[in-house]
């Protein structure tokens, strides 16, 4: 597995997973996202998890280069899992909103969230109307799902060539 950060180039033209969702503000919070990793690390994924976080885990300095990265990468995914562990008011996730809604009609999306998750009604029954499936509650369950998916897409890719 190869972590693709956001203060590196983004890797192209392999299978991939981008970790959407919200992002910490706070220098001193963890970021979901390490535990994601590991989980996929764990699973034997072996494609490119695509990281919005710099690699030293700090705070973003340029928010139009972090918007065309994760643009570009977002692009490129094979999956886009949006974990959105929302908490008012240090994890609002209002930018993740704006990309679920974006993201939504590819089809490359996983979707998942604590049940403790503030205000996420309308994501829940926008990915069960688009998708047919519930939300997935657990962050595991969520990433076992993304690397089927795109082990699956990517077979197919293969396949039709």
């Amino acid at each position: 597995m190869k972590i693709n950060y956001s203060d590196e180039d983004v890797v192209k033209g392999e299978k991939s997973i981008f970790l959407a969702g919200p992002t910490p503000r706070n220098k001193d919070a963890r970021s979901w996202r390490v535990e994601a990793c590991n989980i996929l690390e764990n699973i034997g994924f072996d494609g490119i998890v695509y990281v919005p976080e710099y690699s030293s885990w700090k705070p973003k300095e340029s928010y139009v280069d972090q918007a065309m990265w994760e643009r570009i990468a977002l692009s490129e995914a094979t999956t886009i899992v949006f974990w959105i562990p929302r908490h008012l008011p240090d994890m609002p996730a209002f930018t993740t909103n704006v990309e679920f809604g974006y993201w939504l009609h590819t089809g490359k999306v996983v979707y998942g969230r604590p049940d403790n998750a503030e205000k996420i009604k309308y994501l829940d029954w926008l990915y069960e109307l688009d998708y047919d499936n519930k939300p997935i509650n657990n962050l595991q369950e969520l990433l076992q799902l993304a690397v089927i998916k795109t082990n699956e897409t990517k077979l197919n890719k293969v396949l039709i060539k």
